[in-house]
């Protein structure tokens, strides 16, 4: 595998370090890489490291509409030929679709289903892996007539993969935005006795978000409607010295993390709770899903490993028993959550809770203009 030239690199990783965040890091790359490894269209995204499931944000160039759920349907329930999942525990997470199937494109349902109707001839797509956690992936199309993607695309692309996923790494800290345009976490600050001391703006803006539900003021301090479930986990973790947590989805469809801790003062006794509201991650949601079917702790851990990308043999390995066992506990999450496969079963406890989320920051770039 050829090295790639050096001013390019360089200017590359310069760009890949200095940007300011996922966005940028996406559109930056991008316009120098097409200097570098030259491409027609191309589709950027996020993904959470916990499961490399795709996240946002997302960016797509010179792709209409149309086809994109086509594209994200073909990961879960094609065939395996060259997906994100099988790279992400590749030595090189890097591969060109041509090369893998021997120049026989139409051996991948991607290619059938996707690419060739829209007159595509190759991609070349990769994991941004670092410390064996993926944190974004890259597909990159070339038109038909064009040359297949080579050992060096393969090279630049592998070289790009390591700094981009720290650079990602670096902006999954907590952030001030989030996709309904609140600029922070709500917080709200309750006393020894249960009342509502005080409230930022960002918790009012949520609360007027919240379902229909039950609600009602405390019995001092600021008057605000409050729903019973906010009450109830600010109580939880007043009386219990703890902490406590739940998550609840509103108006917009959104889900939120409302989780509250008991305060003490100088000398240990309580005196103050905190609450939190803020939205989830697609691991909060992960979990919440799989517990809505019921899955046992060992059968929870099987279906992360699945979501993964883990065989029966690595999961058997990374769990301590037998591949016979592992096809017990899958045979069972088949069973409980009404799937035929392991891409079903991707689909159904994650897809579902996460696409809106994604679409919604989802930039799409048609010759070079934003849309």
């Amino acid at each position: 595998m050829s090295a790639p030239a050096a001013p390019s690199m360089t200017a590359l990783l310069t760009g890949i370090a200095a940007a300011p965040d996922a966005h940028e890091l996406f559109a930056q790359t991008s316009t120098r890489l097409r200097r570098t490894v030259g491409f027609d269209a191309a589709v950027w995204v996020a993904t959470d490291p916990v499961n490399g499931l795709t996240t946002a944000p997302v960016r797509v160039e010179n792709l209409h509409e149309g086809g994109c759920g086509t594209y994200w349907e073909s990961e879960l329930f094609a065939e395996h030929v060259n997906l994100f999942r099988d790279l992400a525990l590749a030595p090189v997470p890097v591969a060109g679709l041509r090369a893998v199937t021997g120049d026989r494109p139409t051996l991948s349902p991607l290619y059938r289903s996707f690419m060739r109707p829209r007159g595509f001839g190759d991609e070349l797509r990769a994991v941004l892996r670092l410390d064996g956690q993926s944190w974004g992936q890259v597909s990159l199309f070339r038109e038909r007539g064009r040359a297949a993607f080579a050992a060096a695309d393969v090279a630049v692309l592998h070289a790009l993969s390591g700094p981009m996923a720290r650079r990602l790494r670096g902006f999954a800290r907590p952030t001030t935005t989030s996709p309904d345009g609140i600029h922070a976490p709500g917080l709200l600050l309750f006393g020894a006795d249960g009342a509502l001391l005080s409230v930022n703006n960002e918790a009012r803006e949520l609360l007027a978000l919240m379902p229909p539900g039950p609600s009602t003021t405390t019995d001092s301090g600021i008057a605000l409607p409050l729903p019973v479930w906010i009450l109830s986990t600010a109580g939880r973790a007043r009386l219990t010295g703890d902490s406590a947590r739940i998550r609840i989805r509103n108006l917009t469809g959104q889900w939120l993390v409302c989780h509250a801790s008991c305060l003490r003062d100088a000398n240990g006794a309580p005196s103050t709770t905190a609450l939190v509201i803020e939205h989830a991650t697609p691991s909060d949601i992960a979990a919440l899903v799989v517990a809505a079917y019921e899955l046992t702790r060992r059968e929870l851990e099987v279906t992360e490993l699945i979501a993964a990308g883990l065989s029966t043999a690595a999961i058997a390995r990374h769990l301590l028993v037998s591949a016979h066992t592992v096809r017990d506990h899958v045979k069972s999450i088949f069973d409980k959550t009404g799937v035929t496969s392991r891409g079903e079963l991707v689909a159904a406890l994650f897809t579902e809770y996460r696409q809106p989320a994604a679409e919604s920051v989802t930039l799409r770039v048609l010759d070079g203009q934003a849309s």
